[in-house]
């Protein structure tokens, strides 16, 4: 059996790094336009080349997102994107509409097209059209399920490769392509301006009593009517290989460095582990949804995988997201003396019992001994987001590691 690639979502220059170290085979990311992600960070043209660089010197590939359902005055400033992109050479870009396909192919002659899911990839055929542009490569639509996805296998060359998603938030329209936003607020989901609002509330107006609110209740649960489960995948590694998925692709491009540290390294693992040997695999079950949790997300489902979506697919209590840890930062430098160099991301203090996550899959415990400013002023704790510190750990950490904190434990010890 082939080994799936693990793919990682991107949304800044520093995940990008995270995503690599933590073991991505390949990483997906966006410029400041032509992306579905237009909230997320997303990279500048110097960025981009360092992020392209970055990979390439440790064997790993990336993709660039050109997946917007384009606009006449898209065209030319498209023109431009892909020139600038033929000149970088990344391994790929994700493209969903026609016209655009049709200006990457002839501007970018040297990089593979990969077809977005949001280009509806939902049968074999489909498969074969895109094989035939000279494609390599589609994004299967969410909607598909494993038997499905296994006969698409069976029925498009060798050559053509399945990319699925296999982690992430999930999208209440088909295949993405989402009016909801765009009719609420102006913002069109398809042009990579989203404010989902699938996750808000909703009630019913009737319309003799203009201005009385009446509840909505789908039943007891709540009244969040669109908001669906995340999608993990996890648990389903052999499944996902057997019917013959090329990439296990992750979504989250608007996510943090802890976020796609912790998925990317539970995922890795678990493949890893599964060609080993399955035993392997079932023997550290625990570990993956352990880790896999601690992590920002919703209630975990499976989506579509295993037939239609039922009623442990949607969440009818509330939007929010539930989180086991806080990211502190990313080690920079260390060394015995100064302690580990990181840009502090959330509140810490002198005392507390905090955790240092390795790429290599172990979790150790630390004190934090003392916290010294980038100008030499120790300080009894981090409250301000972006300062530059020293920490000093009971446990010396090393460059790349990720600092963070278990949210069900005191602060203080």
């Amino acid at each position: 059996m082939k080994k799936p690639e693990l793919l990682i979502p991107a949304g800044s220059l520093e995940v990008l790094k995270t995503a690599v170290v933590f073991g991505a085979d390949a990483v997906y990311i966006g410029g400041e336009a032509y992306g579905l992600r237009a909230k997320a960070k997303n990279f500048s043209e110097g960025e981009m080349r360092e992020g392209i660089d970055f990979a390439h010197e440790r064997g790993v590939k990336v993709y660039v997102t050109a997946n917007i359902l384009a606009h006449n005055d898209d065209l030319e400033g498209a023109k431009q994107y892909f020139s600038l992109l033929e000149e970088m050479r990344p391994d790929g870009i994700i493209i969903a509409d026609p016209g655009m396909f049709m200006l990457a192919r002839e501007i970018c002659p040297g990089i593979n097209l990969h077809i977005s899911t949001q280009a509806n990839n939902t049968n074999y055929q489909t498969w074969r059209f895109w094989y035939e542009q000279g494609v390599r490569r589609a994004v299967a639509a969410r909607e598909l399920s494993l038997t499905e996805i296994a006969e698409v296998r069976r029925r498009i060359p060798e050559d053509m490769e399945i990319e699925c998603f296999v982690h992430g938030a999930m999208c209440i329209s088909y295949s993405g392509r989402c009016l909801l936003s765009n009719y609420f607020t102006g913002r069109d989901a398809n042009r990579g301006a989203c404010t989902h609002p699938c996750r808000w509330k909703y009630a019913v107006m009737e319309e003799e009593r203009p201005g009385e609110y009446l509840p909505v209740y789908e039943n007891e649960r709540g009244t969040y009517l669109f908001n669906s489960r995340d999608l993990c995948m996890v648990e389903y590694i052999p499944e996902l290989v057997k019917a013959g998925i090329d990439s296990f692709k992750i979504e989250g491009r608007m996510k943090a460095a802890l976020y796609v540290a912790s998925v990317t390294r539970t995922y890795r693992k678990a493949i890893d582990d599964y060609f080993i040997g399955e035993e392997v695999y079932r023997a550290n079950m625990e570990w993956y949804q352990k880790e896999i949790g601690r992590c920002t997300y919703r209630q975990f489902g499976t989506g579509f995988y295993f037939g239609r979506a039922d009623e442990n697919t949607q969440i009818y209590g509330n939007s929010s997201y539930l989180n086991e840890s806080v990211y502190l930062g990313t080690v920079a430098e260390a060394d015995e003396q100064k302690g580990a160099k990181i840009r502090q991301k959330n509140k810490f203090c002198v005392g507390e019992q905090i955790e240092i996550m390795k790429p290599c899959g172990q979790n150790i415990e630390a004190e934090v001994l003392s916290l010294v400013t980038e100008g030499g002023e120790e300080v009894p704790d981090a409250p301000h987001a972006g300062q530059v510190l020293y920490v000093r750990l009971s446990v010396l950490p090393e460059p790349s590691d990720l600092l963070r904190r278990n949210v069900e434990r005191p602060q203080k010890l």
